[in-house]
């Protein structure tokens, strides 16, 4: 029999991520914090739980997905949250991009009431959520590793094991920060052309014949040519994530001159929008000049 799974986090990741566990026939629980967004899901056979509490109370397997550091630690730690309701030998997937320090926090919460712990942030885009093509990075136990790997199988296509908990974390911090730095550098090339009277156009089209090619690139450097910024990782959060990365290196006292540039440059876009936009509009920084 399939384990009952509960998802908290309704957002651009877990809703598809929620809608492939029931298409594989799962009994899924869902919670949001803005309920509505769970409206969709209870159509397609989801159970609503009133709380974090009552999801984990009711679920073999808790999955958390959410947008940032306060809004994981409301909802496992909060007066209703998933710690006062998991029940002992069931098993906790952390799949938001947290610090690693907060993650082996959760890790010795979920330890102390006799739950499993898996860290398992991913990668993959919308895209990816929906198609089922997720790529996780995990920390935690090669054991636990083992038994959820069949759920893991539902929502992506790949897993790594990168060590204890706090790898995985580690790992997705760095990716986050190489896509933002990737992103970033062709934006400051295309404002370079373009200043030049050369169209952005061109430049695309040589890259993507050359070693400058990449798969962000190839996903962000539409939207960048047409201005176009629709949300597919948002720049919220992936100043989020930059910030986090910087937090990391200064406690490692790892120097990282490029990531702390990239962050004046998102935090400037980010105070001048006026909607949710994709992290890849940070290419109006230089179309304000």
């Amino acid at each position: 029999m399939k384990p009952s799974v509960g998802l908290i986090g309704l957002g651009l990741m877990g809703r598809p991520m929620a809608t492939n566990l029931l298409k594989a026939g799962h009994e899924v629980t869902v919670w949001n914090r803005t309920a509505s967004r769970a409206d969709e899901l209870v159509s397609q056979g989801a159970k609503r739980a009133a709380t974090p509490r009552a999801l984990a109370a009711a679920s073999d397997v808790t999955l958390t997905i959410v947008s940032d550091p306060p809004a994981l630690e409301s909802v496992l730690w909060g007066d209703e949250g998933v710690f006062s309701g998991i029940r002992k030998g069931s098993a906790l997937i952390e799949s938001s991009t947290v610090s690693p320090g907060l993650e082996k926090r959760a890790a010795a919460a979920a330890a102390a009431v006799g739950a499993d712990f898996l860290e398992a942030p991913v990668t993959g885009g919308t895209w990816g959520a929906e198609k089922g093509e997720l790529v996780f990075m995990v920390g935690g136990e090669e054991a636990t590793l083992k038994r959820l790997e069949p759920v893991l199988g539902v929502m992506g296509k790949r897993w790594f094991h990168l060590g204890p908990v706090g790898a995985g974390q580690t790992v997705k911090l760095a990716m986050n920060l190489l896509l933002d730095l990737e992103v970033e550098a062709l934006a400051e090339a295309l404002a370079l052309v373009t200043r030049a009277g050369v169209a952005g156009e061109k430049l695309v089209e040589v890259m993507q014949s050359s070693m400058g090619r990449s798969g962000v690139l190839d996903i962000k450097a539409p939207n960048m040519l047409k201005g176009e910024y629709k949300p597919s990782f948002p720049l919220r959060l992936m100043h989020k994530d930059v910030g986090l990365a910087l937090d990391l290196a200064n406690q490692l006292g790892v120097p990282l001159p490029a990531a702390a540039a990239a962050r004046e440059v998102l935090s400037a876009v980010k105070g001048a929008a006026t909607e949710d936009v994709d992290f890849s509009a940070l290419a109006s920084f230089w179309k304000k000049k």
